[in-house]
């Protein structure tokens, strides 16, 4: 059985987005395509309807190359469960309010036993100071939460 990863928005933001001008951002979009087209095969893929959401935003040609990159991917179920857990993450503050979205991205991904949570979103999600904090709520409430991590940690083995 292939481990479980749930591919959020900045994923498949990184992977059709035009090639940038910051160095950084350019090192992110390559390791993305590489894992994409290397690694990729290795895990099922899981969005869900905030991914599509997200990813429908912005400019329409844009959003077309998003949309099509995550064409086929089964979409997660956002179940009464989740909705409540992405609350508690932000009123037993583990994330902002201002990182809803971000929130439903990890509750549903710990809800539905995700093994990884993929993301290039390093101020709310894959934020080594707010991880212990998202982990403790995820197991104040029950669920054990998926392993947090960027494409260039789940690069190897």
């Amino acid at each position: 059985m292939k481990p479980r990863v749930y591919i959020e928005t900045s994923i498949v933001s990184y992977l059709t987005a035009r090639p940038s001008n910051d160095i950084r951002a350019v090192a992110n979009q390559n390791t993305t395509l590489e894992w994409w087209e290397n690694r990729r095969p290795d895990f099922e893929l899981y969005i869900s309807e905030f991914v599509i959401v997200e990813s429908s935003q912005g400019h329409p040609d844009a959003a077309a190359r998003r949309l099509a990159a995550l064409s086929g991917i089964d979409e997660l179920d956002v179940s009464v469960e989740a909705r409540e857990l992405a609350r508690a993450l932000i009123k037993e503050g583990s994330l902002p309010a201002k990182a809803e979205i971000d929130a439903y991205h990890i509750a549903v991904a710990t809800i539905n036993a995700m093994d990884y949570l993929l993301t290039w979103n390093c101020t709310h999600i894959a934020n080594a100071v707010m991880r212990p904090k998202v982990e403790a709520v995820c197991r104040s409430h029950g669920y054990e939460p998926p392993i947090i991590c960027t494409p260039q940690e789940l690069m190897e083995g």
